[in-house]
């Protein structure tokens, strides 16, 4: 069960934007933790962020009956308030659709991140489920694709992403937060946000903007 403890942190990160948490990443001495461009906001007016349930699945024949049955039992585990994440190692077919999101949505979970496509985007654009992907199809996993593994370290790109380990999501993309620091970058970004806004001021009030950057460490 997610605590409220980790709820607040969830909200409060996805009030930072992807950004200024770069920027205080890298400050930190962090490495890669932004993911592969190509995954993007099927909705780029939402913000998603939260703790990972990870996923790894493999491309296989198998029935569908079992594809189904396999697929809506990886849906019953997904733990609400947080961010189910898929490396399906795959570049095909879809891992997310209308009835899948709703049921998301419907237990609790912040959104969806996939390494991979999703299909049935009109519907879950209505449903105002956060989803980032690469692109969409109609092929689904019937009869293709089946989860292997959860709640294990699963890599996107050149980024390691563990359970538990915090993404925010925004238009301009995605980053991965090791679970240990999540707090404290958190912390460190909302600080950078204020530290903005000092220096929007300025600027605006007509103070040079090297004078802004020296006044304040930021811009």
């Amino acid at each position: 069960m997610m605590s409220a403890g980790n709820t607040v942190l969830s909200d409060r990160l996805a009030a930072c934007y992807t950004g200024v948490v770069h920027d205080v990443m890298r400050a930190a001495g962090l490495r890669d933790f932004v993911l592969p461009s190509n995954i993007r906001p099927l909705d780029p007016n939402l913000r998603l962020a939260g703790p990972a349930f990870t996923v790894e699945g493999r491309t296989q024949e198998i029935d569908e009956d079992t594809t189904l049955r396999a697929w809506t039992g990886l849906l019953s585990k997904a733990p609400a308030g947080h961010v189910m994440v898929i490396q399906p190692c795959n570049r095909e077919i879809a891992f997310m659709g209308e009835l899948s999101a709703e049921t998301l949505k419907l237990r609790g979970l912040r959104g969806v991140l996939i390494d991979g496509g999703c299909r049935d985007s009109d519907f879950i654009l209505k449903l105002g489920f956060p989803l980032w992907a690469t692109h969409c199809t109609p092929l689904d996993i019937v009869g293709r694709w089946r989860a292997e593994r959860t709640g294990d370290r699963v890599r996107i790109g050149n980024v390691a992403i563990r359970h538990g380990d915090y993404v925010c999501c925004d238009r301009d993309g995605a980053i991965v937060i090791p679970a240990e620091c999540a707090e404290e970058i958190t912390r460190l970004a909302e600080e950078a946000l204020g530290k903005e806004s000092l220096v929007r001021k300025a600027i605006l009030a007509g103070v040079d903007p090297q004078e802004a950057y020296i006044r304040y460490g930021k811009f």
